[in-house]
This record gives C-alpha cells, sequence and structure tokens, in this order.
C-alpha cells in the first residue's frame, strides 16, 4: 500500500512539471504571435503654454507583431486631456494615431499629462505623455533660445 501511494505522488509530482512546462511553452509560442505597440515618440513636449490655451499631440504606433491589435481603451490622467483613437484593428506593419488635447484652462505651472493605452497587444499597457508649462494668459512671450 505505501509502494503505491508513494506512485502515486511521484506521478502526480510528474504530471504537475509536465503541465507547468507545456504552460510556459504555450504562452512563449502566443507572446511571438501577438502584436506589438511602436510609438514614434513616447513625450510631446510643447514648451510655455498660456493659460486656457488648448494643444493637441498626436502619438504615432505601429504594429510591429504578427497579429492585428486593437485598442480596448486610451485613459487619461485628467478630464483637461481627451483622447482620440481607432476602434478598428490595427493590422501587422500598419499604423495609426492617436490625438490627445489638453485643454490648460485651470491649471498653471509644468504639466505632465500621461494618457495610458489598453490593448491585445504584447506590450498591452503603454503610455505617452503630454508636457508642457502653463503660464498666465497675460504673461509676455516667452524669448526664443539663443542662437550658437
Amino acid at each position: 500500500m505505501k509502494k503505491l501511494a508513494f506512485i502515486a505522488s511521484i506521478v502526480v509530482c510528474f504530471s504537475g512539471i509536465v503541465s507547468a512546462q507545456t504552460t510556459t511553452t504555450t504562452s512563449a509560442v502566443v507572446d511571438q504571435n501577438l502584436g506589438e505597440i511602436e510609438f514614434d515618440k513616447i513625450v510631446q513636449e510643447f514648451g510655455e503654454i498660456k493659460q486656457g490655451q488648448s494643444v493637441t499631440a498626436t502619438f504615432r504606433l505601429k504594429n510591429k507583431g504578427k497579429s492585428p491589435i486593437i485598442l480596448s481603451n486610451v485613459q487619461t490622467t485628467c478630464g483637461c486631456t481627451v483622447p482620440v483613437w481607432t476602434r478598428e484593428p490595427i493590422a501587422p506593419g500598419k499604423t495609426t494615431e492617436i490625438n490627445a488635447t489638453f485643454n490648460s484652462s485651470g491649471k498653471m505651472g509644468q504639466q505632465n499629462k500621461v494618457i495610458t493605452i489598453y490593448s491585445n497587444a504584447k506590450n498591452s499597457q503603454t503610455q505617452v505623455s503630454i508636457v508642457c508649462n502653463v503660464v498666465p494668459a497675460d504673461a509676455p512671450a516667452a524669448a526664443p533660445a539663443p542662437k550658437n
């Protein structure tokens, strides 16, 4: 009886090892076949803008993977930034754009607005951002940078 219990425990252990290896191998193959997002830039810097001004950043993304990508959601850090994105699948090798408009009304100083993109891609959660410095509407225009 003890031999039977010992053999049964070995079989259970072995089947668990085989199952774990199969799962790891399967997920590795699935990862290789997923779409993959690549952005042309991850930060759009606008420098100084006047309070109340709106700016729109365009982020181009390319599907570098082997399967279509579906953008399930695009979220921003606050209601002052509004994203617009395609609901259509992005085929391998194709590009699309995500536009995000930041409205600086009620904002002041350095701003970093993060846009989070959720998808079925290998890199399923990616982020881009809009960076600017909001100055009072009546502030004089910033002097251009000196040229060397």
